[in-house]
């Protein structure tokens, strides 16, 4: 079939740091934006993986090539503060976006992509820029759209080249909100949407680095009261709402910059014994507090068909990942084991605490978008505050 963007004038540009240019066709909002480009390879979930906090500054490469055919509503969003737009500020498809046909769309994905401000590009070989990108590494970049295709490139190729990129710089504090907050909304059911938690068995506190809905939803679904504090919330904070159980969040970012202000929390925490559960960004700033590094990835994990294999199990799960860095395993101290590892490229994916209740994992078992394979570690946290509880008592 003959693509009429083909033979179109370019309406958006990818000018990526070493003066790149790639043209294509520009899909939702207008403008130019610096960001770090990199590639997912989940077939599913595009509204999902747009609205994750832990892509800020960042834009998504889909290899999936039919992008758009659910449309777009309200209910698939992540990210907790939706005026705000954490989440990918850019997005780049093979073709243009599919016509929607889905019982539950609200509308069209090019219409939802300008009201959120995120700049899309499609018409370009996305398995070429993927391949560059797993030779390169994740480039610095902007994408720019313009509705009457005219660019001043070599303003561009300046902007990108003189973009620092993700690496130093603390986005929690953006991606996050500011306000104490309480979650009770459950997972969703067919054709029920989401319901509310009632008479709940336990207070988690869940320190918002940019964390997911869905984070929360499974949480509220297994019996949490669930309170949201800011990324900055001191431990006194945390501890004031008498919490059962601590959840370090997802987000976005580098790690070592966020951490400057909450690793000395995290390690208030592990002082007091409360059980403890970090995903994502959480896990990275519980592996700085425990006395381990970080590193920049060289091209970062970003999909939902992942496999990880859990030492404390012996299984092999597929899970969802979105991270740009990673734990340094040989990094870990002693009293800190290893639980979980890629089997893509061995790279660290968890660690428990020996003798404290405190684990965390590199991927995200919320599942949203991906499969739930990795659902059993909500439990595992909860089972670790029920065995804190009798040991007090």
């Amino acid at each position: 079939m003959t693509q009429a963007w083909t033979t179109r004038k370019p309406t958006a540009l990818l000018v990526l740091a070493d003066g790149t240019v790639i043209e294509g066709q520009g899909l939702g909002a207008t403008g130019a934006i610096e960001g770090e480009v990199c590639f997912n390879t989940a077939l599913t979930g595009y509204q999902e993986i747009l609205t994750d906090p832990s892509y800020a500054r960042q834009i998504v490469t889909f290899t999936f090539p039919h992008i758009g055919n659910v449309g777009a509503n309200a209910e698939d969003l992540e990210d907790l503060l939706p005026e705000k737009s954490t989440g990918a500020v850019g997005a780049i498809f093979k073709a243009d976006i599919s016509e929607h046909s889905n019982y539950r769309a609200a509308g069209g994905l090019n219409d939802w992509l300008k009201a959120r401000g995120v700049i899309a590009l499609c018409g370009i070989d996305t398995r070429a820029l993927t391949v560059h990108i797993r030779e390169n590494g994740m480039p610095n970049a902007v994408i720019a759209h313009a509705e009457d295709g005219v660019f001043d490139v070599e303003a561009l190729k300046a902007r990108a080249k003189a973009w620092p990129g993700i690496v130093g710089l603390d986005l929690a504090k953006d991606a996050a909100g500011q306000d104490v907050t309480e979650w009770d909304e459950r997972p969703w059911a067919w054709n029920a949407g989401y319901g509310k938690a009632g008479n709940p068995r336990y207070t988690v506190v869940a320190v918002d680095y940019g964390t997911k809905r869905n984070i929360l939803r499974l949480m509220a679904g297994l019996g949490a009261r669930v309170v949201v504090v800011p990324p900055t919330a001191s431990a006194e904070e945390i501890l004031a709402h008498q919490p059962d159980g601590v959840f370090l969040s997802n987000g976005p970012g580098d790690p070592a910059a966020t951490g400057e202000y909450a690793v000395p929390t995290i390690r208030a925490l592990l002082e007091t014994g409360v059980p403890m559960f970090g995903i994502c960004l959480g896990h990275q700033m519980l592996a700085l507090a425990l006395g381990g590094e970080t590193q920049k990835m060289h091209q970062g994990h970003h999909g939902a068909n992942h496999p990880v294999k859990d030492f404390t199990t012996g299984k092999v799960e597929i899970v969802s990942m979105n991270h740009g860095f990673a734990v340094a395993a040989n990094s870990l101290p002693d009293g800190v084991e290893e639980t979980h590892v890629s089997l893509f490229d061995g790279s660290n994916c968890g660690l428990r605490v020996k003798d404290a209740p405190v684990f965390s994992v590199q991927h995200h078992p919320e599942a949203s978008p991906g499969p739930q394979d990795s659902h059993y570690l909500f439990q595992r946290f909860f089972d670790l505050i029920d065995e804190s509880k009798r040991k007090v008592a």
